[in-house]
């Protein structure tokens, strides 16, 4: 059973307290920027923590034997959907209160012809983008994503109390996991497009959907590999071995390529067409001094750290490599998720400063304090499994 050491527990104590002093701040200094500081740092947790389930759902319908051992971590990272979800539904009623303005579409009068603030291109979208309907599907979201993993991590403990194999248990997942699977494939997209690309409502991109599950599946893996080494360096995990971890290193070294090819795409079709409503998301990104900097750099740090520190078999196996490389990955992609938000919320207003990195530091702080609470209530070691024996003895 693990134990959170006192280091661990008051890092995650004092990151707390650095986020709400900096979140109390935000608000009370900037209540427009803060809203946008508590969206971008919330979607970015969200993003693993949805991961992790989908992690788990995808081990079970592929038969994966190689994961088994690490179980334990995704299914502790995914406890910290439902507070992710919980701000996420906050923050669209608070939208559809007129609390903050994150969602331009819903300003009053926007689709009403004749008002001063009537957008006929926003108004043709009112059949989708209206309040009621966008409210009704976060919820549908949410609602089916918690319910999954909850049933997951309840089905993987009855599998440890089963005997045997666990083969009945096992079943039951792999019928949970389908269902997740086929409604993530759909829910992931369609979550982006409402409660990110509808924020620059003129413009569109039909490889959105893919681009964001790119960023959840790269920020997913790193931080279920960062765990794991954490745990391996504490003296947990007694079968995860050096091939696990080169597996891991694959699947972050993969899906950083994959982000980088998703965002080439968009931006070079983008840039190429030159059609003027949709170069216009990257022309603010591009020409604002707030942003040019951060949009340049995190494209390079999340394409050049991996591919230039992970590309052999050996660094995918070199435990201090890997954290830098995951750390610096995280970074980079939690800046990306400031430049989701921020150019179409606060536009030439908005900067990177402290009450962001505040804000970020005290998610971190919660983040880890729900996982490692989540490590303690119940064994490492995973019992009953089908492909237990796979796993513990994996070489590649």
């Amino acid at each position: 059973m693990y134990k959170v050491t006192k280091n661990t527990h008051l890092v995650s104590i004092v990151l707390i307290l650095i986020g709400i002093v900096a979140t109390s701040y935000a608000f009370m200094t900037d209540t427009h920027a803060a809203w946008t500081s508590l969206v971008f740092n919330n979607y970015f947790f969200l993003g693993i923590s949805i991961f992790a389930v989908f992690f788990v759902a995808l081990q079970h319908i592929a038969e994966a034997g190689w994961s088994t051992v690490i179980k334990r971590v995704p299914e502790a990272i995914m406890t910290f959907l439902p507070f992710t979800c919980f701000v996420m539904i906050f923050i669209v009623v608070a939208a559809m209160l007129h609390w903050n303005h994150i969602y331009h579409w819903m300003e009053e009068g926007i689709m009403i012809e004749g008002s001063p603030n009537y957008d006929k291109i926003i108004a043709g979208k009112e059949a989708y983008l209206n309040p009621i309907f966008f409210l009704v599907r976060s919820i549908i979201y949410v609602v089916v994503w918690i319910y999954c993993a909850k049933r997951l991590r309840d089905i993987s403990l009855q599998g440890d109390l089963e005997g045997g194999i666990g083969e009945n248990s096992y079943n039951k997942g792999i019928t949970v996991s389908a269902w997740f699977t086929v409604f993530f494939a759909v829910s992931s997209s369609t979550a982006s497009w409402d409660w990110i690309m509808s924020i620059d409502t003129h413009w569109f991109s039909t490889l959105f959907g893919w681009y964001i599950f790119s960023e959840w599946s790269a920020i997913g893996f790193t931080t279920i590999l960062l765990f794991c080494l954490f745990l391996r360096k504490q003296g947990y995990l007694e079968y995860l071995n050096d091939s696990i971890i080169h597996d891991l290193g694959k699947w972050v070294f993969a899906f950083s390529i994959v982000w980088t090819y998703m965002w080439f795409s968009q931006f070079m079709l983008i840039w190429y067409a030159n059609i003027p409503e949709e170069v216009a998301y990257f022309m603010e990104r591009i020409e604002l001094p707030n942003y040019n900097f951060l949009f340049w750099f995190s494209a390079a740090i999340n394409f050049v750290v991996p591919t230039i520190m992970l590309m052999s078999r050996d660094a995918k196996r070199n435990s201090n490599l890997l954290i830098i490389a995951s750390i610096t990955i995280l970074i980079g992609h939690w800046i990306n998720s400031y430049l989701l938000f921020a150019p179409g919320t606060l536009h030439d207003h908005g900067h990177l400063g402290l009450t962001e990195i505040g804000m970020g530091l005290g998610y971190l702080g919660l983040f880890f304090f729900v996982v490692f609470r989540s490590l303690t209530t119940r064994s490492l070691d995973i019992k009953h499994h089908p492909f237990l024996e796979e796993s513990k003895h994996l070489h590649t």
